[in-house]
């Protein structure tokens, strides 16, 4: 529970708090993008201009930030050990924060962002499942 409570606390400061990701509290204004895969195909397309570290923050960076949730959440709370769940739950968990960045204007709104944490969600959900499979062949 703890590990969890810790991994909520660093996504939030990641989220909202991290300067070094163009966070900078002079520059708020509302950003949102709600065209589905436009962002993602821009950070492609312009990856020589923005540089690998900047894509591999954006692309990855939404997938593997979200993993630990699909893969935690499982273990701590038995009643939501089901794909379809944790799916839901992580993309409802992204859609806080997408919204929380909008309304403060910290970031920005992105539906990209939603669909890649999502998928992250859904593969840390799937680390788990393969993890307790193994553990219940040789554990019992």
């Amino acid at each position: 529970m703890l590990l969890f409570l810790l991994y909520i606390i660093g996504l939030v400061y990641f989220m909202f708090f991290a300067e070094e990701y163009g966070r900078m509290p002079g520059e708020r204004t509302y950003s949102y993008n709600l065209v589905l895969f436009q962002e993602i195909k821009r950070f492609i397309k312009y990856r020589d201009v923005l540089g690998p570290m900047a894509v591999l923050t954006n692309l990855v960076g939404n997938v593997v930030g979200f993993m630990p949730f699909g893969f935690i959440l499982p273990i701590i709370h038995r009643g939501s050990r089901q794909f379809l769940w944790i799916t839901l739950l992580t993309f409802q968990l992204s859609l806080l924060i997408e919204v929380t960045q909008l309304i403060f204007k910290v970031g920005s709104f992105d539906v990209d962002d939603l669909l890649l944490n999502t998928i992250g969600g859904m593969l840390g959900y799937l680390v788990f499942w393969i993890c307790n499979k193994i553990r219940r062949k040789y554990i019992g």
